[in-house]
């Protein structure tokens, strides 16, 4: 199965109106610390809080009338995304989570008509509970990332920034499972090969960077993170977005904790942002100088604001962050 820049124009039609045209926005912040221009794409502007609705958008779109409901796995806002595409068309959703998503999201997602059920201490687990309920159920599973319409959707984004500024030469891409990733990267390079596409995972429980290193799919183990959406494996059975990272990927980067907290609170003083953990993957990847050659100017996605916002409030007050057995000692904001 091979996607291609037509299934992205495609899905730009469906989301045209309901999710689309967020805002791409200079930091001059960033630009002060790194020495060229940073461009954010807003995701976080997106009804929903993120930029995981217009692959749910997608998804829903093809579905028949007579469908019974829809299911998934998600740490969160995929979830979030599928209750709010399942809403609209007056359809079941349940939402298939693992113990270790904040229960923030959860509640977010009950508050748009989901059902949730907790499964299990990994992503993998909650994917198979979202299984077998396609299976014995017959709802129709939408999963977070490795399915043609849902990459087709998050790759609008692509589509979008390019739009805006054809100039961008290093675009930043939160890494999880992949679909964010594919999607832009195939969205980017079809419109200019040049632009050199970057991957940012964490440095724990990073299941796509372990299996791109492993040439297959792999599993890890999930730990707690600041970036609790880029947790979850990538399926043993990955069909589309392994391969996809692995050809469109220009390279993959890992940011730590401590630097995730540091992105947090420059995209909260400096951009006036509340924002996730994964959002600040970008922002860490430029402050930790993880990326090499960073040619400008360079783009990053702030795929969404939907944190737990005790954890939040503890970054940006630089306060103590116990993620585990792990404790990322605070530190107040200050240039």
């Amino acid at each position: 199965m091979t996607l291609t820049l037509a299934d992205i124009l495609s899905a730009a039609r469906v989301v045209r109106g309901q999710a689309d045209g967020t805002p791409l926005v200079p930091s001059p912040g960033m630009e002060e610390r790194t020495g060229g221009e940073v461009l954010l794409k807003l995701e976080s502007m997106q009804p929903m809080g993120a930029f995981k609705l217009r692959g749910a958008l997608n998804a829903a779109a093809a579905l028949t009338p007579e469908a019974p409901g829809v299911t998934c796995c998600s740490t969160g806002n995929h979830g979030r995304a599928v209750a709010w595409a399942a809403r609209a068309r007056g359809m079941r959703a349940v939402i298939c989570m693992s113990n270790l998503v904040p229960q923030a999201k959860v509640d977010g997602i009950r508050a748009l008509g989901g059902e949730v059920k907790i499964v299990g201490r990994s992503q993998d687990d909650a994917a198979a509970e979202s299984r077998r309920l396609a299976d014995e159920e017959g709802l129709t599973e939408i999963p977070p990332f490795d399915d043609p319409l849902v990459i087709a959707g998050q790759g609008t984004i692509g589509l979008e920034m390019l739009a805006a500024r054809p100039d961008i030469r290093t675009l930043l891409v939160p890494l999880s499972g992949g679909g964010l990733a594919a999607g832009v990267a195939l969205a980017a390079k079809a419109v200019n090969p040049g632009v050199r596409v970057i991957g940012v995972s964490m440095d724990r429980g990073a299941a796509m960077v372990a299996s791109l290193e492993a040439g297959r799919p792999v599993e890890v183990e999930e730990v707690a993170s600041l970036a609790d959406s880029l947790g979850g494996g990538i399926g043993l059975e990955n069909r589309l977005t392994l391969a996809m990272c692995r050809d469109l990927l220009d390279d993959v980067v890992q940011v730590t904790e401590d630097e995730i907290y540091t992105a947090m609170q420059v995209l909260y003083w400096e951009d006036r942002i509340v924002a996730e953990g994964a959002c600040a993957a970008g922002h860490a990847a430029l402050l930790s100088g993880r990326v090499r050659d960073a040619a400008a100017p360079v783009a990053t996605i702030v795929t969404g604001r939907n944190p737990d916002m005790d954890i939040f409030t503890r970054v940006v007050t630089g306060q103590d962050v116990t993620l585990g057995d792990m404790i990322v000692k605070g530190r107040v904001y200050g240039r």
